[in-house]
């Protein structure tokens, strides 16, 4: 069994390095996350989404900011991007 603690230090260790984001809104009848970026973001980047047990990677296909298709968002930037599956808010989005 893992120590909990040291399993913990190994998920910050990597949520300090790979972390792009986290959603803050998810429109469920589009399957549109809205990402507030921590690091800049450009489509076809490899992401994966993961809240509590719950996880999926995907590549970023396509990418708007104020509704406007674009192919790259930057730091501090809330994005919406077209996911496979759900992305509830609060869900945190890594590179893989």
């Amino acid at each position: 069994m893992l120590n909990p603690e040291v399993y913990l230090k190994g998920v910050s260790i990597l949520a300090d390095k790979d972390l792009i984001g986290k959603v803050i809104h998810y429109y469920d009848k589009i399957g549109v996350a809205v990402v507030k970026l921590s690091k800049g973001l450009k489509v076809g980047d490899s992401v994966k989404f993961v809240h509590g047990d719950n996880s999926f990677e995907q590549e970023v296909e396509s990418m708007q900011l104020e509704h406007a298709q674009v192919e790259q968002g930057k730091k501090d930037q809330e994005i919406a991007i077209k996911v496979d599956k759900e992305a509830k808010t609060g869900t945190q989005v890594y590179f893989v």
